[in-house]
C-alpha cells in the first residue's frame, strides 16, 4: 500500500443538469492537471431549467453516472463535489462591518472569518439560503480598496460582499437525491462559477470578462473584474428553448429538431452561402418534411440573440458594461452551435471566444470531455473538495482515451453524405416570410411570453 500522499487529490464532480447528468472522476497529477480516471455521461429527464422536477428520475440518473465513472476508475466513492443553478439562484450586494476592541493588535483571519459568518444573519427573502458570500473589497478604518487586510491595525473593518442565495427547497432536492444515490455531499458550487474555475485564465479576470455558460435550461452569467466575481445571474433560457423554437416553426419531432439543430444549425444566416434544404424522414407514414437551412438558421439566431439580450441586460445591471475589456467568453453546450461566436460578437459589440477546459486537463483523456458542454464538471474536480480513497494505488490508474494534441474543440460542420440534399424550392417556405410579416412577432416560448 503507499503512503497517504499518493492518496490525496481524488475527486467525484456531478454536474446535475438539464440535458444531462455527468460523473467525473480524477485525480491531480504533479504539474497541477486533471487526469480523468472515470466518466459517466447519462441523459438527464428529471430536470427542468436546473431544477429538480422529478426525484426517482434524477436519481437514477445520478447513479447510473456514477456507476460508470467508478468501474471506469476502480475507486468507490463515499463523497461527491455537487453543482448547482436554475433560475431560482439570486444575487445581492451587502456591506458587513466589525468593530474591533482592541485597534493595536492585527487582523486576523479569524476577523475575516467573523465578518463572513455575520452575514448569515441576513434578513432574507422566505425560503431562501446562503449559498456563498464572496467578498469584494475590505476597508480598515475608511482606507478603502483593501484586498486582503490580514496584518493591518485598525478598530473599523468593514468589507462589500456579493451573496449568491438558492431556494431552500431547490437546495433540499438536491441534497436528497444524491443522498438517496448513497453519496454524501462534500460540497455545493454554483455552476457559473465552477465552469469560470475550467475556462477562464487570472488575466482575464483581472481584465474584467462576463463568462456566459449556455447549457440546456438555463444560461448562467458570471462577470469578473479586477480578479474578483462581480456578478452572477442565471437566465431561464437555455439550448432547449432553441430546440423547442425549431419544432414549432418547422413542425417537426423534438428529437428531430434537436438533431437538426446540433448537425446543421447555425446561428448566423448570413454565413449560409449553399442555401440547401434538408429532407427530414416522415413517421408513421406521414410525408417528409423539408427545411431551409437559412430559416433553420433564422430560426436560431432569434432565440440567440434574445438570450443576449437578457445577458447584456445582467452587464448594465452590474455597473460593468464598459469594463470588460476581455470581452464575453462562451461555453456550455450552446457554445458548439456553428457561428454563435460571430452572432454574439455582432449582437453585443464585445470580443468573443469560445471557451474549453481542455487546458485544465492532462493529457490522454477523451475528446469529449475537452468540449465547452463540460466547463461546468470540470470547474467542479476544480473547485470541488479532496477526499480520502482506500485500498488503491493511484498512481497505477491510466487516465481514459486517446491522446489529445491542443485543447480546443472544433466544431464539425461536417455534413452526412447519406443526407439528402435538395436546391430549395423557395415558394415552399413563403408562409414563413408571411407569419413574420403578418404576426410581427416569433414563436411563443414556455411561459407563452411573446417573443418581439
Amino acid at each position: 500500500m503507499n503512503d497517504n500522499k499518493s492518496m490525496k487529490d481524488i475527486y467525484l464532480a456531478l454536474d446535475i443538469g438539464t440535458t444531462k447528468v455527468c460523473a467525473i472522476a480524477s485525480k491531480t497529477n504533479e504539474h497541477n492537471k486533471i487526469e480523468i480516471l472515470g466518466f459517466g455521461n447519462v441523459l438527464s429527464e428529471g430536470v427542468l431549467r436546473g431544477v429538480v422536477s422529478n426525484i426517482e428520475k434524477t436519481v437514477n440518473a445520478i447513479q447510473e453516472a456514477v456507476r460508470i465513472a467508478e468501474e471506469q476508475s476502480g475507486i468507490k466513492f463515499r463523497k461527491v463535489n455537487v453543482g448547482i443553478a436554475g433560475q431560482h439562484i439570486r444575487s445581492y450586494h451587502h456591506r458587513g462591518i466589525l468593530t474591533r476592541d482592541n485597534p493595536m493588535s492585527m487582523i486576523t483571519q479569524a476577523d475575516i472569518d467573523k465578518l463572513i459568518s455575520d452575514m448569515g444573519k441576513l434578513v432574507l427573502p422566505p425560503g431562501d439560503k446562503i449559498l456563498h458570500v464572496l467578498p469584494q473589497e475590505y476597508m480598515v478604518d475608511n482606507e478603502q480598496g483593501i484586498t486582503d487586510p490580514k496584518g493591518m491595525s485598525g478598530v473599523r473593518l468593514e468589507a462589500n460582499f456579493h451573496i449568491i442565495t438558492s431556494q431552500q427547497a431547490a437546495y433540499n432536492n438536491i441534497v436528497r437525491c444524491v443522498e438517496k444515490a448513497g453519496l454524501e455531499i462534500a460540497s455545493i458550487t454554483l455552476e457559473p462559477i465552477a465552469s469560470s474555475e475550467a475556462v477562464l485564465s487570472e488575466e482575464e479576470k483581472e481584465a474584467g470578462i462576463a463568462l456566459v455558460d449556455i447549457g440546456g435550461g438555463t444560461t448562467d452569467l458570471t462577470i469578473f473584474k479586477n480578479g474578483i466575481i462581480r456578478h452572477t445571474a442565471v437566465i431561464p433560457f437555455g439550448g432547449n428553448i432553441i430546440t423547442k423554437d425549431i419544432k414549432e416553426g418547422c413542425t417537426i419531432m423534438e428529437g428531430q429538431a434537436e438533431k437538426l439543430k446540433v448537425k446543421y444549425g447555425s446561428a448566423m444566416p448570413e454565413e449560409i452561402t449553399q442555401g440547401l434544404t434538408i429532407a427530414i424522414p416522415g413517421i408513421r407514414g406521414h410525408e417528409p418534411r423539408e427545411v431551409s437551412e437559412v430559416v433553420l438558421a433564422r430560426i436560431i439566431q432569434a432565440r440567440v440573440e434574445e438570450i443576449m439580450d437578457y445577458v447584456m441586460w445582467e452587464v448594465k445591471r452590474s455597473d460593468h458594461e464598459r469594463g470588460l475589456i476581455g470581452g464575453v467568453v462562451l461555453t456550455g453546450g450552446g457554445a458548439l452551435l456553428r457561428n454563435i461566436k460571430k452572432c454574439v460578437a455582432l449582437h453585443t459589440g464585445y470580443n468573443v471566444r469560445i471557451g474549453t477546459p481542455a487546458e485544465s486537463l492532462a493529457q490522454g483523456y477523451r475528446v469529449e470531455i475537452g468540449s465547452p458542454k463540460f466547463a461546468t464538471s470540470i470547474g467542479l474536480l476544480i473547485k470541488g473538495v479532496p477526499q480520502a480513497v482506500e485500498g488503491i494505488h493511484v498512481e497505477d490508474l491510466e487516465p481514459l482515451g486517446e491522446e489529445v494534441v491542443g485543447g480546443h474543440i472544433p466544431y464539425d460542420d461536417s455534413k452526412d453524405e447519406d443526407q439528402p440534399y435538395k436546391k430549395p424550392d423557395k415558394t415552399k417556405f413563403s408562409w414563413w416570410e408571411e407569419l413574420r410579416e403578418s404576426t410581427k412577432t416569433w414563436f411563443t416560448d414556455v411561459d407563452d411570453k411573446e417573443i418581439k
